[in-house]
């Protein structure tokens, strides 16, 4: 099932992708959720899925404005430095990490499929990163590697989007330049594990307009899917609606000589073969 949340008239709803357009679920399930992130914590795909049989879209997809999936989840991890060759692109002879490096991100930060990205005021230099997100279903603390994928609702994609000069702002951090309001995306729709093994493998795939910046696969993740949940519930208990973003491939904005920052009107794709694609244009701050 591809879930994915939207405007409508101004008011948040959330419904299924399907052939031909969107499904509204807001008041078709039996049970009565608000949104997709109740929808999880419930354990209630198989109403939404009930909900949906048999139905016809009540509206075109491209009608819609689509948010992030999942509206406001209690974490949104981010996972830095995670494909083979990215450790090497910082060009300091470390050795590779024994731990992933991590951050966190706001979700004021975030835009959905089809809406502008903003290339800031304070600074030229927005860049791209396209990555592959695992949302939480089922929480817990302490989840034991073989355990993790039955923890997985589902995937889906972001660009997190970066401004470079502002990471260096401060000694330890990254915070500042990984914040920008509206600087990345998420979405457009979680495609549940039911219908997308997470074990994948798994394509990711970043274009700027029409040209590909990044490609790569997760067979290459130095910290895969399970490890990431395994570790990262050893100190915070994962929630469902939780998102883990977790790394980008070689070949951001900031690895060209010279960098390759992202300009007003550009159009930055995001695909995985299994899931779809993330389009964004970027625009000014207003």
């Amino acid at each position: 099932m591809r879930l994915l949340s939207y405007l409508l008239d101004g008011e948040p709803r959330y419904g299924a992708a399907v052939e031909g357009g969107v499904i509204d679920l807001t008041k078709r399930i039996g049970r009565d959720f608000s949104d997709v992130k109740a929808l999880i914590a419930a354990n209630a795909l198989s109403d939404a899925q009930e909900a949906a049989a048999g139905q016809k879209p009540d509206y075109p997809l491209e009608k819609l404005v689509l948010m992030p999936p999942v509206l406001a989840p209690e974490k949104l991890w981010c996972i830095g430095v995670n494909y083979a060759e990215r450790n090497a692109e910082y060009r300091d002879s470390s050795d590779l990490p024994k731990y992933p490096s991590l951050f966190v991100r706001s979700m004021s930060s975030m835009t959905g499929s089809g809406q502008p990205i903003e290339k800031p005021k304070v600074s030229d230099q927005l860049d791209y990163e396209g990555e592959l997100v695992i949302v939480i279903g089922q929480g817990g603390r302490h989840i034991p590697r073989e355990q993790a994928w039955s923890h997985i609702f589902g995937m889906t994609l972001c660009n997190e989007g970066t401004i470079r000069d502002w990471l260096r702002h401060g000694k330890f951090n990254v915070t500042q330049g990984k914040n920008f309001d509206r600087s990345g995306s998420i979405g457009p729709w979680i495609v549940t594990a039911d219908e997308l093994d997470p074990r994948g493998p798994h394509d990711i795939i970043t274009r700027v307009n029409g040209e590909v910046r990044q490609q790569d696969t997760t067979e290459r993740l130095m910290f895969p899917f399970d490890v990431l949940i395994s570790y990262l519930s050893t100190f915070a208990t994962l929630k469902p609606g939780d998102m883990i973003v977790t790394g980008t491939p070689t070949g951001a904005g900031a690895r060209f000589d010279p960098p390759r920052w992202l300009k007003v009107g550009d159009v930055v794709e995001v695909e995985s073969s299994r899931i779809g694609v993330l389009r964004n244009t970027v625009a000014a701050e207003q």
